[in-house]
């Protein structure tokens, strides 16, 4: 969630954890990084800063407008790939890296495709329901909702959006479509908010089922479950994984692989074995959890959410 202006002088002061995230890094001026979720460039920007002349920072993303603000860096230790970071080990391999000494990746939707009236992520606006991140393919959240089974719309609200009135907003949803076709952010919010019985306070009613939309259509939590172990295998030992999560969801899944990979493979218990030959884990983790301060949620709202996580790849080298 890279909330950055698209000009670089004002880059840093949207963007999340931004300074803990490079420092979470340990950036080495001669080594090899990868920004997962370019944004607008503002984690990019600092890490790029930070290289020295030999060193190379790879930067993905699947929104072809975060790659036509990477247009604007003029720098031959940077590349930018059109891609989710779910393939990240295709994307190293055609650029011949085979270790990296760093991966950040900053989950979820973006403040840019938030803010763009015209993506159709926020109810904020009455614009036409899109809610692709990747607007080159894939369906939009109208042309998903005029065919989805009332179960599985359900199912979604419910897993995606942890909201309690999922099954009533789905067959809501279904009940108007069949008078109109449901293809705007306003159609879809007020359609919500006639559903749902009572509301969090400070919340719009259609917060958690526009969340859930887009995690769903996005394949935001699979795409998650695909990167973590790609990021274990390329990093070289020494090298550090930071996430940052604004999701309940996304921090469950990344704090269990991290801690399960710190553990190492589990063995039965009062197996005859010494404690030399106990497998470790591949990963160590760094610290506990990061949270935004209260100064920069003052400044960014969006902040308040964010979680960062840091492991650091064991091994020794060559390994």
């Amino acid at each position: 969630m890279s909330g950055c202006l698209s000009h670089a002088p004002n880059l840093f002061h949207e963007t999340v954890l931004l300074h803990e995230a490079i420092e979470g890094l340990q950036i080495k001026p001669d080594g090899v990084y990868v920004d997962g979720t370019f944004g607008r460039g503002g984690h990019s920007q600092l890490i790029l800063q930070k290289l020295g002349e030999i060193g190379r920072l790879v930067a993905l993303d699947k929104d072809p407008a975060a790659v036509a603000a990477a247009q604007a860096i003029n720098d031959p230790r940077f590349v930018m790939v059109h891609s989710g970071f779910a393939h990240l080990a295709e994307v190293l391999s055609k650029l011949a890296i085979e270790k990296v000494d760093g991966v950040l990746l900053d989950l979820g939707v973006s403040s840019p495709q938030l803010d763009d009236e015209q993506r159709g992520f926020s109810f904020r606006f009455d614009a036409p329901l899109d809610m692709r991140m990747d607007t080159s393919s894939g369906r939009t959240a109208a042309e998903w909702l005029a065919t989805v089974d009332e179960k599985l719309l359900g199912g979604v609200i419910s897993d995606y959006g942890e909201e309690r009135f999922a099954t009533q907003i789905a067959r809501a949803l279904v009940a108007a479509r069949q008078e109109k076709s449901i293809a705007t952010t306003r159609q879809l919010s007020e359609i919500v908010a006639q559903a749902v019985r009572t509301r969090e306070p400070g919340k719009n009613p259609a917060t958690r089922t526009f969340q859930a939309i887009r995690i769903y259509l996005n394949q935001e939590l699979e795409e998650i479950a695909r990167i973590l172990p790609q990021c274990v295998d390329c990093l070289r030992p020494g090298g550090r994984i930071v996430v940052i999560s604004f999701h309940s969801l996304e921090d469950r899944m990344v704090k269990h692989f991290l801690r399960d990979m710190a553990q190492g493979d589990k063995l039965p218990r009062n197996l005859p074995i010494r404690a030399a030959d106990i497998p470790k884990g591949r990963l160590r983790l760094i610290g506990k959890a990061i949270h935004a301060t209260s100064q920069e949620v003052a400044i960014n709202p969006r902040a308040r959410s964010a979680v960062m996580r840091i492991a650091e790849r064991a091994g020794e080298a060559g390994d």
